[in-house]
Order: structure tokens, then C-alpha cells, then sequence
């Protein structure tokens, strides 16, 4: 009896990896629809390249102020339902952005109410992945990662072919309703693991206090480190996704499916592929000396680097599709240790609230990239705003092989002994 349970509880964590998978390429996937529908939004709405690149910041603003609350409300209450609710949020108000007619409503049904909804996703939905999965941490983490890069190709193409049929209101009319489907699964098949110290209500004294997520990041010099490197990372994956199927579509006079799908399909394949090989490299070398995951970051961060020049400055479109596949291949080694990094000199009863900090100045600094490329793309164009996006990771990447050599054993066995001692 003891064995069945055991292996039903084995088979039931990679069901919860699956469950979790689908909701975060929904959660990407929705997310990129205004990015790939932007120049029809804009011709319709009469916006700006300022004004369409302020919305996208605004999104990543409020996503930003949010997450931290998503992290304590994560580590306090049930993660199931946070992960579940914010995704039925989400999805409704991504419809409700379907219905907007003009700036105000986009900023608040898209910015502030989509925004709002997914930041809730993030910090409980890695928790929740890390608890089911403690040996197979990585690769559990990687395999979930693959469903960022799935979600963005399959919205690159699917978003723009129903703006082309249809219009961009219904592109956010179907992204909504499909989410809504799936969080109604995830409410019937989702549970949050039984066997874990995390539970609610059993002992006021094991509540994680709001500010304490700030202090464990503040306190720990490699989650610092890798919080400042992360903003870095999402800084230019931001001003990416925003901007480069509008960049393919003005400069290369593509269709908007084509633009949709060429910005983003070479990128995430390869990205794909990447993190896989990335996450079973990070297993095997994590164990000899944890601080190689870290040093794998930096080391992912300046091997993208001349791919970044090379897309945002080449004419030729096989030359920009190279630098893409080489950018995706590249960043999937941060991807795949940014979350296990975390967590192996984070305690775990801080896992969701340090997660949400790290979310959300990384999200908070990222959500100046669209404004910022739209200001540079009226003035010096867009091509060299893409370019210029290349030092960003050049300096995070330095930083990241720096402190994962000087901070992160001395972090690592802190925690460790932290721990040891509870």
C-alpha cells in the first residue's frame, strides 16, 4: 500500500508539471498577442510608437508592484488556488481587452488588469513545480521553461493569422477564452503537495511576513546578484518581444502572420533545444559544485551577445534569423537555472516571496524597454535600439561568472546549514 502511494504520488508530480506547462504557455502566449497585433491596434486606435510602447510598460509595471504580494500571498495561502485564480483572471481580462476603443481602456484591460492577474501566476506557480519536483528540480524547471518559448511561437503565428482573418480583437477574444478552459481544469485536477512544511493556517508563527522576501534577497549576495542580472535578461527579451515583429514588418515589408512567426520562431526552437540540453548540463554539473548553475548564466548571457549585434544590425533576413537562433540558443542557459539558482541559497519557506522579488524588480527594470526603444526608434531608428541591447547582457553576463566564483558556495552552505537547523 505504502508502494502504490509512493509511485501514484511519482506519476502525479509530472502531471502537475504538465498542468503548470500548458497554463504558463497560455501565460506567455497571451502575452504576446498585443505585441504581434501592435501594428494593427495602432493603425486602428491612432497611437504612437511611444504610446503602444507605454502600454506594454505600463503592463510590465503593474506586473512589476504585484508580484511581491503575489510572493507573500504564495507562500501564506493555498498555491493551487493562487496559481488557478490568477489564470481564470487573466484570461477574462484578456478578453475584456478585445472590447477596448481607445488608450485608457487598453492600459487598464490590458496594463493593469491583465498585468495585474498574471503577476499573481509566477511566484507560486515555480513554488508549487519546485516542491512536486526536488530531484529532478532542473530538469522539471527546464522542461516548464520550453513552454514560454512554445507559447510565444504558437501566438507569433496564430495571433497574427486571426488579426489578418478577423481583426486584433478577436486575437485576444480566443487567447482569453482558451485560458479560461484551462484554469477550469487546473481547478478540478490541481493539488498542492501535502507532505511540505508550507501549510496555512497550521502555526502563526511559521507566516511569512511581507517584508522578510525583501531582506533573504537583500541578505543573500548571490540572489541579489542574480536579481539584478534578471532584470537585465528581461530588460532585452522585453524591448524584444515588443518590438521585433513590428521591426520585421515595417523594415521587411512582411505580411503580419509572417512577422509574427519569423521574429519569434527561430528564437524560441532554438531556444527549445537549448534548455533542454541546458537543464540536464546544469543536473550533472550542479552536483559537482552548485556554483557552475550560476556561472552557466554569465557564461549563456555573453554568448548571446554578438547574435543580439548581428540581428539588430544585419540587412540581410538569413543573417537576422541566424542571430536569432543564436540569441534563443544562448539565453536558454540562463532560463534553466534562473529559478534552481534561487532556490539553492534561498530557504525554501521563502521560496515564493523571494521569487516574487526577484520577478519584480526584474520585471519592474524590463518595463522600461518598450517605452525606451520607442523613444529610440522615432529619434535613431530601431535597428540600433535592438543593437544597442547587447551591452545590457555583456555587463550581466561579467557579473554573473564574478559572483557565482566569490558568493555562491559561501550562500550555498548558509542556506544548507540554515536549513539543517529549522
Amino acid at each position: 500500500m505504502i508502494k502504490k502511494t509512493s509511485t501514484n504520488s511519482s506519476r502525479y508530480k509530472w502531471e502537475v508539471l504538465a498542468l503548470l506547462w500548458v497554463a504558463y504557455l497560455l501565460n506567455q502566449a497571451d502575452r504576446q498577442v498585443f505585441n504581434v497585433v501592435l501594428p494593427l491596434i495602432r493603425e486602428e486606435l491612432l497611437l504612437s510608437d511611444v504610446q503602444v510602447g507605454a502600454i506594454a510598460t505600463i503592463f510590465n509595471l503593474a506586473y512589476a508592484l504585484l508580484v511581491p504580494v503575489a510572493g507573500f500571498v504564495g507562500d501564506n495561502f493555498s498555491r493551487k488556488w493562487v496559481v488557478t485564480i490568477s489564470v481564470i483572471f487573466w484570461s477574462i481580462a484578456t478578453m475584456f481587452t478585445g472590447l477596448s476603443n481607445g488608450m485608457l481602456l487598453l492600459v487598464i484591460t490590458r496594463s493593469i488588469a491583465t498585468g495585474g492577474g498574471e503577476a499573481f501566476f509566477g511566484p507560486a506557480n515555480y513554488s508549487l513545480l519546485a516542491e512536486y519536483h526536488d530531484k529532478t528540480r532542473a530538469f522539471a524547471m527546464s522542461i516548464h521553461q520550453t513552454a514560454y518559448y512554445i507559447g510565444i511561437i504558437l501566438s507569433g503565428y496564430i495571433a497574427g493569422h486571426i488579426g489578418e482573418m478577423w481583426g486584433w480583437r478577436s486575437a485576444f477574444f480566443v487567447f482569453g477564452a482558451v485560458g479560461l478552459i484551462h484554469g477550469i481544469v487546473m481547478a478540478i485536477r490541481l493539488k498542492d503537495k501535502k507532505d511540505v512544511t508550507h501549510k496555512v493556517g497550521e502555526n502563526n508563527k511559521e507566516k511569512i511576513r511581507f517584508t522578510e522576501g525583501f531582506k533573504i534577497v537583500f541578505s543573500t549576495p548571490t540572489a541579489l546578484v542574480l536579481t539584478l542580472c534578471f532584470s537585465g535578461l528581461i530588460f532585452v527579451l522585453t524591448g524584444y518581444l515588443t518590438w521585433m515583429p513590428t521591426y520585421l514588418f515595417e523594415n521587411f515589408q512582411m505580411s503580419l502572420s509572417s512577422a509574427g512567426f519569423h521574429s519569434m520562431f527561430y528564437t524560441h526552437l532554438f531556444a527549445f533545444i537549448g534548455i533542454i540540453l541546458a537543464g540536464r548540463l546544469s543536473d550533472k554539473l550542479g552536483n559537482k559544485n552548485p556554483s557552475y548553475r550560476m556561472m552557466m548564466q554569465g557564461l549563456g548571457l555573453l554568448l548571446a551577445v554578438p547574435f543580439i549585434i548581428l540581428m539588430g544590425s544585419s540587412t540581410v533576413l538569413i543573417f537576422i534569423y541566424i542571430g536569432f537562433a543564436g540569441f534563443g540558443f544562448a539565453r536558454a542557459f540562463f532560463d534553466a537555472n534562473t529559478y534552481t539558482v534561487l532556490y539553492d541559497v534561498i530557504p525554501s519557506k521563502y521560496h515564493s516571496s523571494a521569487s516574487g522579488v526577484m520577478i519584480m524588480i526584474g520585471f519592474g527594470v524590463g518595463a522600461f524597454a518598450p517605452i525606451v526603444l520607442g523613444y529610440i526608434k522615432s529619434i535613431l531608428g530601431l535597428s540600433f535600439g535592438i543593437t544597442s541591447l547587447a551591452a545590457v547582457w555583456f555587463l550581466c553576463g561579467v557579473g554573473m561568472i564574478i559572483a557565482g566564483k566569490v558568493f555562491y558556495l559561501k550562500d550555498f552552505n548558509k542556506k544548507k546549514s540554515l536549513e539543517s537547523n529549522i
